[in-house]
């Protein structure tokens, strides 16, 4: 994950979706959505890893993948970079979600959860739109030490 995500082997988004596609059963969901990234952050990396990975499971599975319907409008420091206690209160107010997503059902897509903090307030940004149902796609987990 470090190499991917850190010294840009964009290859290895395929053997991640892959991964995903084995354990997933997508045929319920609607919209993918990927974890955005702030602009800084982007730009700074180059590429965001959710995306790449959300645009191979979307074509494999034939469903629509919106990178555009939620933006990261927060420039925190990374969450790797907190500790545990700071990791929710550095998400508040991070996403904003510009399309009506009423009856959707959304997967978001991300790379590793640690405490699940971003992805409980993409997952409120999303819901806050109408999403009926968001599930959580992820690589990995991190385990509590």
């Amino acid at each position: 994950m470090q190499q991917y995500k850190y010294q840009q082997q964009l290859f290895l988004a395929e053997t991640f979706a892959n991964l995903m596609l084995q354990k997933l059963k997508p045929h319920n969901i609607d919209l993918i959505i990927p974890m955005p990234l702030h602009p800084n952050r982007l730009q700074e990396r180059g590429f965001n890893q959710s995306l790449e990975i959300a645009r191979i499971i979307g074509k494999r599975s034939n469903i629509v993948v919106n990178s555009q319907a939620v933006a990261r409008i927060k420039h925190s420091p990374p969450q790797a970079s907190l500790p545990l206690k700071e990791r929710a209160r550095n998400m508040k107010g991070a996403f904003i979600c510009h399309e009506d997503l009423s009856g959707l059902r959304i997967a978001l897509v991300d790379d590793v959860m640690t405490t699940g903090a971003s992805l409980n307030a993409l997952a409120k940004a999303v819901k806050a739109k109408g999403a009926a149902h968001v599930e959580c796609w992820l690589i990995a987990r991190t385990l509590a030490k």
